[in-house]
């Protein structure tokens, strides 16, 4: 099969795009509301299954991305251009982590785009690295970040009654550096991960349809063998070794901490969704996935939105704290669907979002 390397065609990673977002409005909506516990079993246990995955597919897709962007960088090894697309990509790093400080700075602690900011800076060094040595940075990172999670106090810096939701020194330099690289919500250690794959992912040719198969069978197994391997290890280690918050601690597949089975776990089921997004996608276009892959094309002007404006009309509704499980889904949902119908008429009159269009502006 004859390679093609014009990444603009597979939508179905636009439409893996707005299925994480949704996940993550889900996520948001809930913890933001005070509901996550507030619901049936079966409610908590899908909002469970969305935690931290719908934002590891968001991570890994921006590293496809930055991927399609440098390929001919990576290709050529001309020097002019690998600066070009490393120059590009720090004033994007830098446009992220400015809007991510704002949001933080008004309110959002749960914020992702100073973090992605960060990860596309490093990304932007490493976009002529040999697979084998992405590979083995990589190993690096999920070691030397179970280490530190067993060395260090994983909440240090989170207030003692407001665990997770108010971070107490993160305007400080030691507290900032804290929550940046080892237990703020999105860490570097190990979250970069998500990225340095998703750059591997993108340095293959995903129109290939063997290959692709070759991608899900790959993630399948990576799920399947993670998740029953935390499961089995848990219930041995808490037989004479550890206690279970020990066992939980260090094998859970959890998003917090997120150790080493988190990361592999995730990085499966976030390449499950991708590949079976561009299989959906090129077998049953219609006017829904139309929709759904403009929103995903969408997606940095629709993540800062739900912060004003989704959280907003919260506010005013005084539907802020203390409600159902029920009641934040069906709002994640709705607000997404308004997403969705937002998209389809700014598009019909605009080549890119808001946001999407300064930061093309700010670095073409």
């Amino acid at each position: 099969m004859k390679k093609k390397n014009d990444h603009r065609r597979i939508e179905g990673l636009d439409f893996a795009r707005a299925l994480a977002m949704l996940g993550m409005f889900i996520v948001n909506f809930g913890v933001i509301t005070g509901s996550t516990a507030n619901g049936s079993t079966g409610l908590i246990a899908l909002q469970n299954l969305f935690e931290g995955r719908a934002s590891a597919v968001f991570v890994m897709l921006a590293g496809i991305g930055t991927a399609f962007m440098t390929r001919q960088a990576r290709d050529t090894k001309d020097p002019m251009l690998i600066r070009q697309n490393r120059y590009t990509l720090w004033k994007r790093s830098l446009f992220l982590f400015a809007i991510g400080m704002v949001l933080y700075a008004i309110g959002w602690t749960g914020d992702i785009l100073h973090y992605y900011g960060v990860y596309m800076f490093v990304a932007a060094c490493l976009i002529v690295i040999s697979k084998k040595t992405m590979i083995l940075l990589i190993t690096i990172i999920l070691i030397v970040s179970q280490w530190l999670q067993i060395q260090f106090n994983y909440l240090a810096g989170w207030h003692p009654t407001y665990v997770l939701l108010e971070y107490l020194d993160f305007w400080t330099p030691t507290g900032f550096t804290r929550n940046l690289m080892f237990n703020g919500y999105h860490p570097v250690f190990p979250w970069i991960c998500f990225f340095l794959i998703g750059m591997l992912i993108g340095n293959l040719d995903l129109t290939n349809r063997t290959l692709r198969k070759g991608l899900l069978a790959t993630g399948v197994l990576l799920v399947t063998m993670t998740e029953t391997f935390s499961t089995v290890i848990i219930k041995v280690t808490t037989v004479h070794l550890l206690d279970i918050e020990s066992a939980l601690y260090l094998f859970d597949t959890g998003p917090i901490p997120p150790n080493m089975m988190y990361v592999l776990s995730n990085s499966g089921s976030a390449i499950v969704l991708i590949v079976c997004s561009i299989y959906l996608v090129e077998k049953c276009k219609n006017k829904v996935i139309e929709a759904l892959v403009i929103t995903g094309q969408m997606s940095l002007t629709h993540y800062v939105g739900h912060v004003f404006i989704g959280i907003g009309i919260l506010i005013i509704c005084n539907k802020l704290e203390n409600q159902t499980l029920a009641f934040s889904m069906l709002y994640a949902c709705c607000y997404f669907i308004g997403c969705v119908v937002v998209s389809v008429w700014w598009r019909a009159n605009h080549n890119r979002g808001p946001l999407e269009s300064i930061l093309r502006k700010w670095s073409p």
